[in-house]
């Protein structure tokens, strides 16, 4: 039993604690002197961005991406893969004229047809995703 209120009575320490930590709190006061910084610092920096902070894209401006075109795809076993040599025709699974998919770090943003600009291979672009929706993908 006196066990029992030896327990009891470490509790109600704990909870006096406890009641005192918060007071300190609340008045803006640690025990160390310093002061808490109040709630609404950390509420507004949780907060997603809105009309109050428009993000700023400037800075991703610069940053390199991989422009890549793709003309087909298709999908082979490791057998079939082994035994392509010089001449091998490996089917796709797209026809003769249909546009190319134009894709940025692997993300398809346009497509487009083969054209030749100084005996050099281009794109058309015949069909462009919208800048909003690029950017929608990228989040």
């Amino acid at each position: 039993m006196a066990e029992n209120t030896e327990q009891t009575d470490d509790s109600m320490d704990d909870w006096a604690a406890a009641m005192a930590e918060q007071a300190e709190v609340e008045s803006g006061e640690t025990k160390s002197g310093g002061t808490v910084p109040p709630l609404d610092q950390f509420e507004s920096a949780g907060k997603p961005n809105g009309t109050e902070n428009p993000i700023n894209l400037e800075v991703l401006m610069d940053v390199p991406v991989t422009l890549s075109m793709e003309i087909g795809r298709t999908s082979l076993n490791i057998r079939s893969l082994l035994q392509l040599n010089q001449g091998s025709i490996v089917e796709l699974d797209r026809l003769a004229g249909e546009p190319l998919d134009v894709l940025v770090n692997g993300t398809l943003i346009a497509r487009g047809e083969v054209v030749v600009i100084n005996e050099k291979f281009g794109i058309r672009l015949t069909d462009v995703i919208s800048p909003a929706e690029r950017l929608r993908k990228l989040r």
